[in-house]
């Protein structure tokens, strides 16, 4: 009698389940089964809320923080209050450091053979990356809520009208959603959390800190400067500070064209990362999974 089976005898595992052909549809389908895969994500927050309290406790500690203990030694240029200075610059930081939760998942999924489980259905291979993505920019909403209400409390002001502190948190969420492409790709690359929670800090930390997220422009000098004004965080920030009205008119517009339009200067990069991180990380989505 044969002892073959369809698994592994000596380990025990579970065959890989059999790949089945991309359902056609183009980008519509894409965006339907990534929506799906999106609530499937989402529903995670029912069964692990501590995930949640995490995201929104962090960036009410980096408001606290940086509002009560660092907020007296730091003195922003022109007329405004540093708790107005800082705000825009926590809100570029937050929803950066939000994208990470892309390539962290995905590097779960990976390990955990949920992929596998994904490539097993007729469904669109791109709407396992569109739906984390945008499952992702749910996470970043709430972010901002928070930071919000917690900036409202210490002292900031919208001083702009609803519709141009709209456009800046819509700036926000799609340079945030942006950086997820950059993140999924990594996350499909390297696939495990630890590397991406590691290796998106390295990345992560010298684009927030080193910027006008939380110290004016004043205070570089040289190299470190033009880095500065060219750097998407500073101009993600600036931008932001301009549409919440948080820029006092005295403060003297920097030389730098990054600096002058802000706005313009961070749909380009938006632009920029999704030509590049969508097709790479959907090829190696396909690789990853093969």
């Amino acid at each position: 009698m044969s002892t073959t089976t369809s698994h592994d005898a000596g380990t025990g595992r579970l065959p890989e389940p059999t790949p089945v052909p991309e359902r056609p549809g183009g980008v519509v389908r894409a965006l339907t089964d990534g929506w799906i895969v999106a609530k499937r994500n989402l529903v995670k927050i029912k069964r692990v809320p501590e995930v949640l309290i995490f995201v929104l406790i962090s960036p009410i500690m980096f408001v606290l923080l940086f509002a009560f203990v660092f907020g007296g030694a730091i003195d922003p240029e022109g007329a405004v209050g540093y708790r107005e200075f800082l705000i825009g610059g926590i809100f570029a930081q937050t929803v950066v450091f939000g994208a990470t939760f892309t390539g962290a998942g995905l590097a779960e999924d990976m390990q955990k053979g949920i992929i596998d489980r994904f490539r097993s259905l007729p469904m669109s291979h791109a709407a396992v990356l569109v739906g984390r993505t945008t499952s992702d920019v749910v996470y970043n909403v709430l972010s901002l809520i928070i930071m919000a209400l917690t900036g409202l409390l210490v002292g900031w002001r919208i001083r702009e009208g609803a519709f141009d502190a709209l456009l800046g948190f819509a700036l926000l969420l799609l340079f945030a959603y942006a950086i997820s492409w950059v993140m999924a790709y990594v996350g499909l690359l390297v696939p495990s959390v630890e590397v991406i929670n590691n290796a998106s800090f390295i990345v992560i930390m010298p684009l927030t800190f080193v910027s006008n997220a939380f110290v004016p422009l004043s205070s570089f000098d040289g190299v470190l400067r033009q880095f500065v004004l060219w750097n998407p965080v500073s101009a993600l920030t600036q931008a932001s500070r301009e549409l919440f009205g948080n820029v006092d008119a005295s403060t003297p517009v920097p030389d730098a064209w990054s600096m002058q339009h802000p706005a313009l200067y961070t749909l380009l990069w938006v632009a920029l990362i999704l030509a590049v991180f969508v097709p790479l990380s959907t090829r190696q989505f396909a690789r990853a999974s093969a």
